[in-house]
């Protein structure tokens, strides 16, 4: 075990190094400093002066990738890319284009995200199952197939029109909900209750569609049918066999998500106007902020390796055949 968790943690630097060139590259290749300059100071007809000012402050006023100037290392320590790029792996985000603390932004945007997001995850999971299971219990009648129908049409809905639908329904003609912004504390609970319903609304086609897969899957097995022959029920053998033996690709499901879960949702944060991590980015990206694109960026995909790593990790867990080396 702990052999393997050395092995996948030594995959993680190359990975993030190769995420962190293709971001710089990618995002350079679209404006220059001096097109984020102008970008930033707002006035189309900017003096270079300005212009050089600007990128002097920020540190955008030394060479990308490399510095024929100096002498030796000095020759990439003193880059755009070093400056920028390489505090990332100590996760020193530094500061955003127009001055901000990328890192107290984050920490400040995070709870609103996680107020969302991980509601949305747990009764999402909880209403998946159940009606995946509610549908191979009855499975071959009108229920199950009246229950696929709709599921396919819940798919083929777009997300927006979930977002639309409830703000306009649940928010103005009901006004159960208020339908955009954001309060801290206990007040955030009148904000985050539509977000979280539609977003599990949302899921439920394609979840139920999936987890319906894998228990048709598990029911069709040898040790399904040994249940049957000694008597025990629909139900027993639904919640004690099936679903235990369907762990794994649950598992596999809910814990790759888990850290993404951090970075919030771009459409719904945007949609709802909370101020989370998800508009975060969507603000950055508009306002082309590159400290904070990179950053979000190199954030997720750590995030996601780390998802992955704890996805093989906890193989053990739910299945005793699985053994790491």
């Amino acid at each position: 075990m702990i052999n393997y968790i050395i092995r996948r943690l030594l995959y993680v630097l190359p990975v993030l190094v190769g995420v962190n060139v293709l971001t710089f590259v990618l995002f350079f290749v679209v404006n220059s400093p001096d097109d984020m300059a102008r970008m930033q100071l707002g006035d189309k007809y900017v003096t270079q002066q300005a212009v050089d000012n600007w990128k002097q402050q920020r540190g955008y006023d030394l060479p990308l990738l490399w510095n024929e100037q100096e002498e030796g290392f000095n020759k990439v320590v003193k880059t755009i890319f070093y400056k920028k790029s390489v505090g990332l792996f100590v996760f020193d985000l530094g500061r955003s284009d127009n001055g901000r603390d990328i890192v107290a932004d984050i920490s400040q945007r995070m709870w609103p995200s996680l107020a969302i997001a991980i509601p949305s995850l747990i009764f999402g999971v909880l209403a998946n199952v159940t009606f995946a299971l509610l549908l191979i219990f009855y499975r071959g009648s009108f229920l199950e197939f009246g229950g696929v129908f709709i599921c396919i049409t819940l798919m083929s809905i777009s997300g927006l029109f979930y977002i639309i639908a409830g703000q306009y329904f649940i928010g103005k003609l009901l006004a159960l909900t208020p339908i955009s912004g954001y309060a801290p504390g206990m007040d955030a609970f009148k904000f985050i209750i539509l977000p979280v319903l539609i977003g599990v609304v949302g899921g439920l086609g394609s979840g139920v569609r999936w987890y319906r897969t894998l228990f048709l899957e598990e029911s069709t097995k040898d040790y399904v049918r040994t249940a049957k022959a000694k008597g025990l029920s629909e139900l027993q053998i639904l919640f004690k066999h099936v679903l235990k033996n369907a762990m794994i690709p649950i598992l596999t499901g809910i814990v790759v998500i888990l850290p993404l879960l951090f970075m919030g949702s771009l459409i719904t944060e945007s949609f709802f106007g909370i101020p989370g991590l998800g508009s975060y980015t969507i603000d950055a990206i508009s306002s082309q902020d590159f400290a904070i694109v990179r950053s979000m960026v190199f954030l997720g995909s750590f995030l996601y390796i780390i998802g992955l790593l704890l996805t093989d990790i906890s193989y053990t867990l739910v299945d005793p055949r699985v053994r790491l080396d």
